[in-house]
């Protein structure tokens, strides 16, 4: 479902951190305004997780009105989001990344190939 929320966002932001989720729409978008200097009212996304990593929450601006999208593991026993402790940071993600996230990955995998620029011209076959 967050994907299908998330096919009209040009950007993604991450808010790094633990943020108080009794906060809901309005206390969101000043966070977003005050703290990161950025306006909700764009075609982007920014994802807050809580204290315990085991729920996430999207917030965007769709056309008249914001949505607050959230995704609760169900096993918080054993389930944690992958979610980077670094307070008051917030960063762009790929939607790519954001897939990697909702799976339990890292958003920064440790190891990964690498793009390879190859011009045909300078193949031997």
């Amino acid at each position: 479902m967050l994907n299908d929320l998330l096919k009209s966002i040009s950007t993604i932001y991450v808010a790094y951190g633990a943020t108080d989720f009794r906060k809901q729409i309005l206390s969101l978008c000043a966070m977003v305004e005050s703290k990161f200097k950025m306006s909700p009212y764009n075609k982007e996304a920014f994802i807050f997780c809580n204290q315990k990593r085991t729920s996430i929450r999207v917030l965007c601006y769709d056309k008249n009105g914001f949505i607050l999208a959230q995704k609760t593991l169900l096993d918080q026993d054993k389930m944690k989001f992958q979610w980077p402790r670094n307070n008051g940071e917030l960063k762009r993600i790929t939607k790519e990344q954001l897939n990697w996230l909702l799976s339990g990955l890292k958003m920064y995998p440790d190891k990964h190939f690498k793009d390879i620029k190859i011009e045909k011209e300078k193949i031997a076959i």
